[in-house]
């Protein structure tokens, strides 16, 4: 890791699987989830290849993750994720209890721990989430925004 952050480093693991979620069809949308400095799981979307609403990235993970260590709580972990998390997955963040979320593009329509909502730091929940924003962005944003101008040219 010479010229790159650790923040960086999992975030291009969270990119790789966007892309591989994007060469199946998908949102380009792709997660890891780390505790002290070691990999427990990765995923990209797959809502549209499994029929399951809940099939994000993020969803994904954190199933992978409790069921290696045998448990629904995810103390210490760090969750990182290309996009945003959407109300669901905040939601299941919250309750694995994961110590911090890093992203890269922000959600302005969905993005529920800075651009729409601040579930996990608004002091409404039991468990306050450390955020982190913007890791990659730009790579992170272009991946979706390539993607969705391809789909849109597919539309007549």
């Amino acid at each position: 890791m010479d010229n790159i952050t650790k923040d960086e480093y999992w975030m291009e693991l969270a990119l790789h699987q966007a892309v591989l979620s994007r060469e199946g069809g998908e949102v380009p949308v792709g997660a890891v989830l780390i505790r002290d400095d070691l990999l427990l799981a990765e995923a990209g979307n797959m809502p549209i290849s499994t029929n399951d609403p809940t099939a994000h990235a993020e969803i994904r993970v954190l199933r992978q993750a409790a069921a290696r260590i045998g448990n629904y709580r995810l103390p210490d972990t760090t969750l990182y994720v290309t996009l945003e998390p959407c109300p669901m997955c905040a939601g299941a963040i919250l309750h694995a209890r994961v110590r911090r979320v890093v992203f890269g593009a922000a959600d302005p329509k969905t993005g529920a721990l800075t651009s729409r909502y601040t579930m996990g730091s608004d002091g409404r929940f039991n468990h306050t989430l450390k955020i982190s924003r913007g890791v990659l962005e730009e790579r992170c944003a272009l991946l979706l925004k390539d993607f969705f101008a391809g789909r849109r040219k597919k539309c007549p």
